[in-house]
């Protein structure tokens, strides 16, 4: 009975070792089964305009977040991995991005899309990102595309979308430019569509003296610019990139027309269009825009002055304005989702991390994920130009995008880590 009960001890022993050891190499497969993911790395991608006609002002925005991994990465990464950065270039073509992600997905294996620029480029991925279900986080436009939870629920937006932006600015003009005949400039896609969508929810459809569109692919706006002054316009309402920007206002300076600006944030970055404009550049001032995070020129601001720690010692002392700024706040943001997604993230629980939300960073105004709500910032504050300066104004606001009202936001910024790294 003896030798018969360690017999079966023995044989128990070395099943239940079996066991553990099969269970051991499940998990091993399964961690490395997460696309992008190994002990030391996480490998995330994107598709930017580093050429192109977005290619002013947008191609600084992925250095600078690749740089604030930088940062992160010499300080220890997040729980010991290094955050890998894939920039492909698109050049602001469709065709082109949607090649550029197919390489991302299955030949670079990515863990996750991360701020791909632009409303009709990343527009034609987002099925196939769907179909892959690849995390698609904090798109780079302001479209209501990216907030589809039942239909995309991988995509998250993080700007400010292009029609609570409308809304703010529609307000605005509505209380300071009544009797102005306000007319519309925008981009021939859901980018001019939204922020038109907005701008009319506030003024009325009939308000619109002159609605202009432009293709990205056509530097001639001299039609449209000229349609607007024969309409009479008073104040032309701009939803352009930057280099539509700026042949916007020389455009109309060289057809001795000068209306009262008031453009979108994505195309207003100051120090952007004034180099475009070169000699022009005082044509910016009286400029009226917005923003939801910090300007760039206030150096006072304690995430302005931590990007800008950054940009010296990682990005090559790039000329700081508001694109890196962007390009490093979307950088924190995705440490912060990453470092919630968990010591061994998964797509799920990046997404599962994102839609908890509770996030703090460089926004003036609270993030909106959930659920039911993939869109990022939730207002703006009004900035206007003046001395070569962009400049807070007024108070901050919110709203949504539908029939919601514009609100006073009152909460208080928060301030950055003593590290510059978000905390778990």
């Amino acid at each position: 009975m003896q030798h018969r009960s360690r017999a079966i001890s023995i044989v128990a022993t070395a099943a239940l070792l079996a066991t553990v050891a099969a269970c051991s190499s499940t998990k091993g497969k399964s961690a490395a089964a997460v696309p992008g993911v190994t002990a030391t790395t996480v490998t995330v991608g994107t598709h930017q305009p580093l050429t192109g006609p977005a290619a002013p002002g947008y191609s600084k925005i992925s250095a600078a977040t690749k740089a604030y991994f930088d940062f992160v990465n010499a300080n220890g990464g997040v729980n010991g991995r290094k955050i890998v950065y894939d920039i492909l270039d698109d050049g602001y073509n469709p065709q082109t991005t949607q090649t550029d992600v197919r390489q991302l997905v299955l030949n670079d294996k990515v863990f996750a899309i991360l701020n791909g620029l632009g409303t009709p480029t990343h527009t034609g991925v987002l099925d196939y990102l769907k179909t892959n279900k690849v995390p698609d986080l904090f798109v780079a436009s302001g479209s209501r595309s990216w907030n589809q939870p039942s239909k995309y629920p991988d995509t998250f937006g993080y700007q400010t979308d292009y029609t609570v932006e409308g809304k703010i600015l529609g307000s605005y003009m509505k209380t300071n430019m009544a009797g102005k005949k306000t007319c519309f400039f925008g981009q021939g896609d859901d980018f001019g569509a939204d922020m038109l969508a907005g701008v009319t929810q506030e003024l009325g459809a009939a308000a619109i003296a002159s609605n202009q569109k432009y293709d990205p692919t056509n530097t001639n706006v001299g039609p449209q610019i000229g349609a607007l002054k024969a309409a009479g316009c008073q104040v032309v309402v701009l939803a352009t990139v930057p280099g539509f920007t700026a042949l916007s206002l020389g455009t109309a300076a060289a057809l001795k027309f000068q209306p009262q600006w008031v453009v979108s944030n994505v195309g207003a970055d100051y120090n952007t269009d004034a180099g475009l404009l070169g000699k022009g550049a005082p044509l910016l001032e009286g400029v009226i825009t917005d923003n939801y995070l910090p300007n760039a020129s206030d150096t006072s601001d304690p995430w302005i002055t931590l990007f800008q720690k950054v940009n010296t010692q990682y990005n090559n002392g790039a000329s700081f304005d508001g694109n890196v700024e962007y390009g490093m706040a979307v950088g924190y943001q995705f440490v912060q989702a990453l470092k919630a997604a968990g010591k061994n993230p998964t797509r799920d629980s990046i997404l599962a991390a994102v839609e908890k939300n509770g996030f703090t960073g460089p926004g003036i105004v609270p993030l909106l994920f959930s659920k039911t709500n993939h869109s990022g910032y939730s207002g703006v504050r009004l900035v206007k130009v003046s001395g070569g300066v962009g400049t807070f104004f007024g108070s901050t606001y919110t709203t949504d995008d539908g029939s919601g009202p514009v609100n006073v936001y009152s909460g208080a910024e928060a301030t950055p880590p003593a590290n510059g790294i978000p905390t778990d």
